[in-house]
């Protein structure tokens, strides 16, 4: 007897009483994921003026929260969903790891006490399509024991070999999956990689010109590579694949404002909608980079405007080519430019949308 559930079930509630899951998840700008302790009073009163420069704003409950803050945090968010204007702002949060002893009454007491308030829960340290069912089940039954009237999302974080592995299927395990994040300093210590780095590239990970002449002594140009080319490119594949949505994580040299922008703008350029900042700072660098240069979005919509409706056939702009690809990809930057203008009055002026 087989024991893949029939595709008829998937989109059926897993618990009487839980409302229907997502046949789509719903899009809004995520362009950085804003990290804070609910913990801190001091980020917690700074939390309605954060909220009107983010898209979403993640109250961690995990890594960066000592084990005797661990109910602190989660009280405190609690409060935060219950009180704080957060304006358009989403609200998140990373609940502790499946395998810890807080996990469980992260999810009891943020969805039966704030279930209504927080759209999206992150996941560390998802290895595979178990922990997500796991999740999925449970997310059910506490929705209808709270009478929520719509399902929460769910967000992956990928930060073990075997997650990588696996991301395929992590991606189409349940209708709640949002998204998922790269968390690449797990992940360098789960793979046994040497850099005690939180993501970025590293000086010693590079290729090298071939000998001038054939003297290995001679000065030659080197070239850094990007450590997490392969993983990001697999899991905006994974997510592309599924209908979700994929991020680069976090940067962890605050200071290093250049290589965080070129990181972030690495990610996007590979598909990812967004990236987390753990710093103010990094908040602006996020939006201007996973927002489409205003050119770029002038370049898209001549192409469109020029090629009809329906974007077939091929026409000629200014010398180039244009065909149904370019029109495609045209149309990915057009949309997300009016998505993010419709929210953004600077963007809607700049773009002229």
């Amino acid at each position: 007897m087989s024991a893949v559930r029939s595709a008829k079930d998937f989109f059926r509630p897993l618990a009487v009483g839980a409302p229907a899951p997502f046949r789509e998840i719903p899009w809004s700008p995520s362009r950085m994921i804003h990290f804070f302790d609910p913990s801190n009073p001091k980020m917690v009163a700074k939390v309605p003026e954060i909220a009107a420069k983010v898209d979403v704003l993640l109250g961690n409950l995990e890594d960066a929260i000592q084990a005797s803050n661990k109910e602190a945090a989660r009280a405190g968010l609690v409060e935060v969903a219950n009180t704080a204007d957060l304006g358009q702002a989403q609200l998140w949060t990373r609940v502790n790891d499946l395998g810890s002893p807080w996990v469980l009454d992260d999810l009891t007491t943020l969805v039966t006490q704030a279930g209504e308030k927080i759209d999206v829960i992150m996941v560390p340290k998802v290895e595979g399509p178990e922990d997500i069912h796991y999740v999925d089940r449970l997310l059910a039954q506490l929705e209808a024991k709270a009478g929520i009237s719509r399902p929460l999302q769910v967000h992956a974080i990928l930060e073990t070999a075997r997650g990588v592995a696996h991301v395929e299927e992590i991606c189409a395990a349940s209708p709640r999956m949002q998204g998922i994040s790269l968390g690449p300093a797990d992940l360098a210590a789960n793979r046994r990689m040497k850099t005690t780095r939180v993501g970025g590239g590293h000086p010693g990970y590079l290729v090298r010109e071939d000998p001038p002449g054939g003297d290995v002594d001679a000065p030659r140009e080197t070239f850094q590579q990007d450590l997490w080319h392969y993983t990001v490119a697999r899991m905006v594949d994974a997510c592309a694949m599924n209908g979700i949505y994929a991020y680069y994580g976090p940067f962890g040299d605050i200071k290093d404002v250049v290589a965080c922008e070129d990181q972030f703008r690495n990610a996007y350029l590979l598909g990812c909608v967004g990236a987390w900042s753990l710093h103010p700072v990094q908040i602006d660098i996020a939006k201007r980079v996973f927002s489409p240069e205003p050119d770029e979005v002038a370049w898209a919509k001549r192409v469109v405007e020029e090629m009809g409706e329906d974007g077939r056939g091929a026409v000629m702009i200014d010398g180039k080519m244009q065909d149904d690809a370019t029109f495609k990809q045209c149309k990915v930057v057009l949309e997300l430019a009016t998505q993010l203008a419709q929210r953004d009055p600077e963007l809607a002026k700049e773009y002229q949308l």
